[in-house]
């Protein structure tokens, strides 16, 4: 393949560096231009404050500059890009396109109808894997099966990956750098959050690094603890988690350079038991991914169908409900803490994740629907293939997930993962004055010790006998 010009199109994969796409239009073109497409059909939707918009403004920045010190530039639009790519294809005269696999099923429909698009003008459409390091059907079971349990995925991507470590090999952009196209003199400035139609969040007041050089900051950060990530994970107040998670998600941080450099640790006997359930849970993120490409229809359904038979509660009862959660006012500090967690920042910490989701399910009885969405809407590291399979994990609806029967105390979970309250004490400043005893359950202490926190919106035991009487319907298939 031997190309004129081309044009690489950024997505999920924010970066200059060990980017696949952009590594094969520079072997393949003599001339290689790049973009990215404010989607104006995601922007419309969300809220004109959004700290996704402004990480990915400040990271696209970023990029930009990148790529002028390599000698190239970063054209953006605001627009539909299944108008917007094959135009500007057209008015650069490109012969191709390249990007990397997006899996979410509008995505897979939008690449499809972009493809159709420039090849009805004469153009090719080119697209690699990327973001994960095994997709689709590349790790089969035995038989050739799709696998819907998580370890035996895990072993046999583990024993794909050690039978052929040069799916690590990094794609350099530098050797060919040259044939990026230059910025013209007519080339527009980057768009800034007001033209794109948007206000500043928080973003920067909570320090949350951006761009490539916040992932690389995070990761050379979080190597020195991740010995320590087994037992550290579980804890909200500990500095246990890498923070990772939202550069794996827009891609500022390449995938390939992360599992290369833990698997060295593994192979020196360095990184103790933290590397491995660390390596585990990137796993997790390819097994999730993988199961949204080849069951699509766990969007908006059960990956196990027969739960989608489960009667849960509606009207205006379980609105007042599911308000109480969204807002943290349910009387369960830990649930309370991790939704403000989430309210004021974005981020909620993974344990708090499963504590708030298994308590919307299974104590307040709601469809794990409402959750999901609330999360795809506040989470700055929102990914789609994460959050549906975390939301019917906590269900018990989805591949692998925890029995319907299991069923997280939130009083136990709070005194196991913040016995001293410190979590709680930072997003629920009303219960300081509290014991490291009470505050696990304040309601049991005299309200005047705490008129501004609300009493318990249902009591827990009696939540639990009413879950188990609602998942009856699906008792034999579970």
């Amino acid at each position: 393949m031997k190309l004129k010009s081309s044009l690489v199109w950024l997505r999920r994969d924010l970066r200059a560096f060990d980017h696949v796409a952009l590594h094969q239009a520079l072997q393949h073109s003599e001339r290689v231009y790049c973009v990215f497409i404010y989607d104006s059909t995601i922007l419309s939707v969300l809220p004109r404050i959004d700290r996704r918009v402004d990480f990915i403004h400040a990271s696209i920045a970023e990029v930009d500059a990148e790529l002028r010190q390599l000698g190239g530039y970063l054209i953006t639009r605001h627009a539909d890009p299944l108008q917007a790519i094959p135009q500007l294809a057209a008015e650069l005269g490109v012969d191709a396109v390249f990007c990397n696999h997006d899996y979410e099923p509008q995505a897979i429909a939008r690449d499809e109808a972009v493809q159709l698009a420039l090849q009805a003008d004469g153009r090719q459409f080119y697209s690699y894997k990327d973001q994960v390091i095994f997709e689709k059907s590349e790790v089969l079971s035995q038989t050739g099966g799709v696998f819907s349990v998580f370890t035996p995925y895990k072993n046999a991507w583990l024993k794909k990956l050690a039978a052929d470590p040069t799916v690590l090999a990094p794609y350099h952009i530098e050797p060919h750098a040259a044939r990026l196209a230059p910025p013209p003199a007519t080339a527009t400035p980057l768009p800034t959050l007001a033209e794109l139609g948007f206000e500043p969040s928080n973003l920067a007041s909570l320090q949350i690094p951006t761009g490539m050089s916040g992932a690389a900051s995070l990761f050379e950060q979080f190597l020195p603890r991740i010995a320590q990530y087994k037992d550290a994970r579980d804890f909200p107040a500990v500095k246990g988690p890498s923070y990772l998670s939202l550069h794996f998600r827009f891609g500022t941080l390449s995938v390939r350079h992360v599992v290369r450099t833990i698997v060295d640790l593994m192979e020196r006997g360095a990184g103790g038991e933290g590397a491995a359930i660390w390596l585990a849970e990137l796993i997790w993120r390819e097994f999730y991914a993988m199961i949204l490409y080849h069951h699509p229809y766990v969007v908006g359904g059960s990956f196990k169908p027969a739960y989608d038979a489960i009667e849960w509660e509606q009207g205006a009862q379980a609105e007042e409900l599911f308000a109480a959660w969204c807002a943290g006012r349910t009387g369960y500090p830990l649930v309370d803490a991790a939704m403000a967690q989430l309210n004021q920042t974005g981020y909620m910490h993974n344990r708090l994740r499963m504590v708030t989701a298994c308590f919307l399910i299974k104590d307040l009885g709601i469809d794990w629907r409402w959750g999901e969405a609330y999360f795809a809407l506040h989470l700055n590291d929102f990914d789609l293939a994460s959050n549906n399979g975390g939301w019917q994990w906590a269900s018990s609806s989805g591949c692998d997930a925890q029995p319907y029967f299991r069923i997280f105390n939130p009083i136990t979970q709070s005194e196991k993962f913040d016995a001293s309250g410190k979590f709680i004490r930072r997003y629920l400043p009303q219960l300081k004055s509290l014991s490291d005893k009470e505050i696990h359950a304040p309601w049991l202490v005299p309200r005047m010790l705490r008129p501004d926190y609300p009493e318990p919106i249902v009591m827990h035991d009696e939540a639990r006998k009413r879950t188990l009487e609602r998942y009856a319907v699906v008792k034999k298939t579970d």
